[in-house]
């Protein structure tokens, strides 16, 4: 199957690099055939010179490759290449949006890869370049999400528009590169950010909206202490309500242009706090308790699942059975890496007839490493508490400590079910799971209200009405 490989070239103390390419003889037994003799012109003679280079006195070999290169230019002397001239003096946002509907081929070019046409057409400098160098800067801003797009996102923000295909056409590239050190500094400051709000990394990120928000406003925080620490109280609130509330559910990219424009006006001239739509409760209002019980299993790409799960991380979700702290290194390891575990196995849940999607519900969710998963298996709740007390040096009241970590009731969770009939088994799993559910959900509900006010969250707080 003929296929087209690009070999890049250059220059150097007068030669042009690499030599085989311009050697036919080279190129052949490397089975490549230079792209120029198949333009669709009378140039039979240049095909059977190279040819005559390639396979030298081998007349048999002379026509098999006349023919090979005849075939491949009929078929692409017969390609239908479809095209639209557009008058020289159409605006640009027209030309643009005009080839991006056309661009069809099976290999599109992304957003993205137009700005950097359009960013080299006015800057003569690379935006790739740019941004290989932005991702040494700051590695880590890869895990989260594609850092191009990011890169947009920020940069469409801070000039005031909507960070989307829309707004990307109206950019101004100069200012883009002028700006740079500011954007490397704001995806730094939000990478940090993100980290210290125990958000580690794309799979856990329950929704990516709030990113450039933040990245963007990074330029606008005071140096002063005091009125920093009151800056990221405010950065605070709006990433964990948008975390935990409908806000970017749809017509994100239009609702985050509006909060960047609120959030700034409050950084930076002392605007009430209800000029952010976000902040307001009467239009986004925290998630009830019934809402919290119906989030869906975080391991999927729900807002309010995952949110509930990176409030977990926020309080250390330590390892049940060896102990280790939520952080970059032990959620993002491989080895060993952790995993979404059934609090109540599924195996006892499905025996019991409870529906799939209750199953998979956030609330009987825990994170925690691979060979703690392997260990606990399908057992009964109390079961592997009571192995885990067992093995722990500390006892049950460490393994409550670590358990408490996740925001999960001890006391719902240590049940089990020995010298129970099937059918009396099968009733008391409802009973209990429902129990369970029910108080983990309150002390997610009080974990909710206070992060999405910018405080901590205190362990002793959180369960004192559920102990």
């Amino acid at each position: 199957m003929p296929y087209v490989y690009g070999q890049a070239r250059w220059h150097k103390n007068g030669n042009r690099y690499p030599v085989w390419a311009d050697d036919p003889k080279q190129c052949w037994n490397r089975e490549f055939i230079p792209i120029r003799l198949l333009r669709p012109e009378d140039i039979l003679k240049e095909i059977r010179q190279w040819i005559a280079a390639a396979v030298a006195e081998d007349h048999e070999k002379r026509d098999i490759l006349f023919d090979k290169i005849i075939e491949l230019r009929d078929r692409v002397k017969a390609f239908n290449l479809p095209y639209l001239a557009l008058p020289a003096q159409t605006r640009k946002e027209v030309a643009l949006d005009v080839f991006i509907k056309m661009n069809t081929s099976s290999v599109r070019l992304t957003t993205y890869d137009i700005v950097v046409a359009l960013v080299e057409e006015h800057t003569g400098k690379s935006l790739h370049d740019h941004v290989e160098a932005l991702n040494v800067a700051v590695p880590r801003a890869k895990e989260y999400t594609d850092l191009p797009s990011l890169v947009l996102d920020v940069v469409a923000l801070r000039q005031d528009r909507v960070p989307s295909q829309a707004g990307y056409t109206g950019i101004n590239y100069n200012n883009l590169l002028s700006e740079w050190d500011i954007v490397v500094k704001s995806i730094k400051g939000l990478v940090g950010f993100l980290e210290d709000e125990s958000v580690f990394d794309a799979q856990r990120l329950p929704s990516y909206t709030a990113l450039p928000v933040v990245a963007a406003l990074w330029e606008h925080l005071p140096t002063q202490p005091d009125k920093l620490g009151n800056a990221r109280h405010l950065l605070r609130r709006f990433l964990w309500r948008a975390f935990l509330t409908s806000r970017y559910e749809q017509s994100s990219t239009s609702s985050a242009l509006q909060d960047y424009r609120g959030l700034r006006k409050v950084l930076c001239d002392g605007a009430a706090e209800d000029t952010v739509p976000i902040l307001r409760e009467e239009s986004y209002p925290l998630p009830t308790k019934e809402m919290i019980l119906q989030a869906d299993w975080p391991k999927r790409n729900s807002i309010l699942g995952r949110g509930i799960l990176g409030l977990q991380l926020k309080c250390g979700a330590e390892d049940i059975a060896d102990g280790a702290k939520a952080t970059v290194a032990s959620i993002t390891s491989k080895d060993p890496h952790r995993e979404y575990h059934h609090l109540f196995p599924a195996s006892t849940l499905e025996d019991a007839e409870v529906p799939h999607e209750q199953i998979f519900r956030a609330l009987n969710c825990a994170l925690v490493t691979w060979r703690t998963n392997r260990t606990i298996s399908d057992k009964d709740p109390v079961e592997y508490l009571k192995e885990r007390a067992d093995n722990s040096a500390l006892g049950v009241e460490e393994l409550k400590r670590r358990l408490k970590t996740h925001l999960i009731p001890y006391k719902q969770l240590a049940v089990g079910y020995d010298g129970m009939s099937d059918d009396e088994r099968r009733t008391q799993v409802k009973v209990d799971y429902g129990a369970f559910l029910s108080t983990r959900s309150e002390i997610l509900a009080q974990a909710v209200q206070l992060a999405c006010t910018g405080k901590a969250l205190e362990l002793s707080d959180l369960f004192k009405y559920v102990e």
